[in-house]
């Protein structure tokens, strides 16, 4: 009979697999989106998670224009940014980022901010791929769809 190993095996990078997902995000709620992105981006849904090596999948988003935020965040939510200068905060809110030139920004922001800061996150955002539209050029990845909305009432609002 074999013994169990008391050690944790680290996975090496060279050892990483790298799945394609796509999910719909049409009518998904912002944050718990965001959540679950992010856990695919770091490889933290997989068994061979390990915390300093880029284990995880790539996300192909699409209609990333129509997510939805629960209860007033729409207009009450504010995203402050600073140009650098004195006196230059400036501030936003989901709606005016949603009705223009890049509505994908809000989730991007969202998921960019739950992964780990510093070379390991830039290099795990890297494979998120945003979409406002239906269309999108990784057809030949051949990616598994992942249906957010069937995981839990919540993540759909009117739902």
């Amino acid at each position: 009979m074999k013994a169990i190993s008391t050690q944790t095996r680290s996975i090496k990078p060279a050892e990483v697999e790298k799945k394609w997902h796509i999910i719909d995000a049409d009518g998904l709620v912002v944050g718990r989106l965001a959540v679950i992105i992010a856990n695919h981006l770091r490889g933290k849904h997989k068994p061979s998670y390990t915390p300093h090596v880029d284990c995880g999948d790539h996300v192909v988003v699409i209609n990333a224009d129509k997510v939805k935020f629960t209860g007033n965040k729409t207009q009450d939510k504010k995203y402050y940014k600073h140009t650098g200068y004195a006196g230059g905060i400036k501030e936003t809110t989901p709606a005016k980022i949603l009705g223009g030139r890049f509505p994908e920004r809000v989730l991007e922001k969202a998921v960019e901010r739950m992964v780990p800061r510093g070379p390991l996150g830039r290099q795990q955002m890297k494979a998120l791929h945003l979409y406002a539209g239906t269309e999108h050029p990784h057809d030949g990845q051949k990616p598994a769809v992942l249906d957010v909305a069937a995981r839990n009432r919540k993540n759909k609002v009117g739902a």
